[in-house]
């Protein structure tokens, strides 16, 4: 995927990129039976405060209704056309099984309309799309939309230009490398598409101005020390002063760098086989 850059005719302009969306098919329209009506919260709760800040705003878009199961065994089904969804970083394919029925899967990288995909318990074609259990797929080979619980849909490395590396299958385990380093027991009756996620160059895209954030939804952010000490741990002073404390803080008071917030005994620490490397 192709980033195009903009010629410095304006301050918004001058560091600004946008993606080319050569894969997405031309004038395509979502399939209307699998959209659904998205509410703006704005980062508040059921009584309205604030509990996510820096959340409002950005363009109206619907849901798409995205299959992470594809629980359809033995049933072919072609590719009609790649989409852009709004409401995730990676591309969305629509596809048509031999039935009728139609659905939204995760486009993986190098997907093409008109090509087939398939889901199987048993062993199958290595092809970009296809979906089996970890057990079934060669050591070596980059897969995505992975299952932590059996049949209860993929979780894991779902988001542009990600893919996990199956390296071994040991016993009942699969061992899997994640896009973060971590090397991860999952139980090799899971399933997981085959394949690398789609929008490689998501991440390579500069935003250049405010405006292009608020369209996405999301708010300005004020820095604790431009406030006042009533306000923040870092604010006061006159003028650009330092924090004035050993280490950084969030409005709470807590610890703002640096702090583990996985829980010590929990359940899956046995299934995590080498934490990622620290950066």
């Amino acid at each position: 995927m192709p980033v195009r850059k903009y010629r410095p005719t304006s301050p918004g302009r001058r560091k600004s990129s946008v993606n080319t969306y050569v894969e997405l098919t031309k004038n395509a329209k979502p399939h209307k039976a699998l959209l659904v009506r998205k509410l703006s919260k704005a980062g508040r709760n059921f009584s309205g405060k604030i509990t996510v800040r820096h959340q409002g705003g950005g363009n109206k878009n619907h849901y798409r209704l995205v299959d992470f199961k594809q629980f359809r065994f033995g049933i072919p089904a072609v590719i009609k056309q790649i989409e852009y969804d709004p409401n995730r970083s990676a591309f969305i394919a629509l596809i048509e099984y031999q039935d009728g029925e139609k659905s939204y899967i995760l486009a993986a990288e190098g997907m093409k309309v008109g090509e087939s995909v398939l889901t199987s318990k048993e062993r199958l074609e290595i092809h970009v799309g296809n979906r089996t259990t970890l057990g079934n797929i060669p050591t070596g080979i980059a897969v995505h939309n992975i299952e932590i619980n059996a049949e209860k849909g993929g979780v894991m490395v779902r988001s542009a230009g990600n893919s996990a590396m199956l390296m071994s299958v040991e016993g009942d385990y699969a061992l899997l490398k994640f896009p973060s380093g971590e090397i991860r027991k999952i139980l090799k009756n899971c399933f997981a598409s085959i394949g690398q996620v789609s929008n490689i160059d998501h991440g390579n895209i500069r935003w250049g101005k405010a405006g292009r954030m608020r369209w996405m939804g999301i708010r300005p952010s004020v820095r604790g020390k431009a406030m006042n000490p009533v306000d923040h741990p870092h604010g006061g002073g006159e003028g650009n002063q330092p924090i004035g404390m050993k280490y950084p803080k969030t409005p709470w008071g807590k610890h703002a760098l640096g702090v583990k917030t996985r829980k010590r005994k929990k359940y899956s620490n046995r299934m995590i086989v080498s934490r990622r490397p620290k950066r």
